[in-house]
């Protein structure tokens, strides 16, 4: 297969530097775009730079008359996500989008552009975590009616949206499968004289602390016997690899919605 060339928004962010070394990782793939913001301090750095790496001969832009590329990669913040959709819908590119905090509205901006081109939008773009789905859901076909369902993670102190998208979409896929509606069981927290609990609900608990990269569990507790199923992310470049995955697999594909279940063939 030739080679694939991608490019990034945001490539001076957390997950941007962390995209630009998993890039830098592959033979396959090559990143020839790294988008910032108008203005931004780090317009012209080369990518090599803003990964701890050897120059690589690519610098940042906020340049959008053109995208060189075969698919972008999205990691920003849930406000940047109208304008990048349609800059890639106005040049005809795929996107893969592992932003996190996306409203109904933003997720539908999603469904919107996956009518124009291929998107691969994911909760969590970990090779792991995504294998966690799969078995969540197997979990919850034994033993949902019965068991009480607990969900936790943990994340890093800055990250800003609670719970975790990639917490709620493990509920989603319980729920799913046990036939009910997240937004009716889910219970985000709980204090004081709260009663016995509610067999049908599913229940979220959230930490945030220091450099926690995510920690997600999914716990189902029968009276005499409970299952944990639980993925540790230690590092950042985990979630890039497996974007740079998607990259390579939508490249060439029709316009429409994906997710990581069917990059990694699990659909």
């Amino acid at each position: 297969m030739s080679l694939v060339k991608s490019g990034i928004f945001g490539a001076n962010g957390r997950m941007g530097r962390a995209l630009i070394e998993a890039h830098l990782q592959e033979d396959d793939i090559q990143l020839q775009y790294a988008h910032v913001r108008a203005g931004s301090k780090w317009r012209g750095f080369d990518i090599g730079e803003l990964a701890g790496a050897p120059k690589q001969g690519v610098l940042t832009t906020s340049e959008t008359d053109t995208l060189p590329v075969d698919v972008m990669i999205d990691f920003t913040l849930p406000e940047a996500l109208r304008g990048n959709i349609e800059l890639c819908v106005k040049h005809n590119v795929p996107l893969v989008i592992g932003t996190t905090g996306l409203n109904a509205e933003q997720k539908a901006l999603i469904t919107e552009g996956a009518k124009s081109i291929p998107i691969v939008f994911a909760a969590n773009m970990s090779i792991g975590v995504n294998l966690l789905f799969n078995l969540v859901r197997q979990t919850a076909r034994v033993m949902g009616n019965t068991a009480d369902i607990e969900i936790w993670e943990a994340h890093h102190r800055y990250k800003k949206d609670a719970p975790s998208g990639t917490a709620v979409a493990i509920g989603e896929v319980i729920a799913d499968e046990l036939g009910r509606d997240l937004d009716k069981c889910a219970v985000y927290g709980r204090e004081g004289d709260t009663g016995e609990r509610d067999p049908n609900t599913i229940g979220f608990a959230t930490i945030r602390a220091g450099d926690i990269v995510g920690e997600h569990t999914a716990m189902f507790a029968e009276l005499g016997e409970r299952i944990e199923l639980t993925h540790r992310a230690s590092s950042r470049l985990t979630f890039a690899k497996g974007a740079v995955r998607a990259a390579k697999w939508l490249r060439g594909k029709s316009a429409g919605q994906y997710d990581m279940q069917d990059v990694l063939g699990l659909n």
